[in-house]
């Protein structure tokens, strides 16, 4: 399955009540959820990845910021594996750039 879609979310870490830390990443959640089911298709892997609490992630020297495949800048991020594409940050809300990159080639 060398052609199977693999994408990945990153996200802050959410408490017990299903809450993050990060308001942008609350506001995305849900409209990222509903691109995957819409859009995503059959073939598609998605993995929800959590960076830690905020402190960790504030942390210049953290893996997610240094790690060369990945090398976020923000949260949400939504990255296909193996591309550059991606969306970051408020483009994550967007219903017409989630369909754009869910869909994109």
């Amino acid at each position: 399955q060398n052609n199977a879609k693999l994408f990945v979310y990153f996200t802050g870490e959410k408490d017990d009540k299903g809450v993050s830390w990060c308001p942008d990443c609350n506001v995305a959640g849900p409209k990222v959820e509903a691109a995957v089911k819409e859009f995503a298709g059959d073939d598609a892997t998605f993995l929800t990845v959590d960076v830690g609490n905020r402190p960790f992630w504030k942390d210049m020297k953290n893996p997610f910021r240094e790690d060369s495949r990945l090398k976020l800048m923000v949260i949400p991020t939504l990255i296909r594996w193996k591309t550059v594409i991606r969306l970051e940050g408020d483009q994550c809300e967007k219903p017409d750039l989630l369909e754009m990159f869910f869909n994109e080639d």
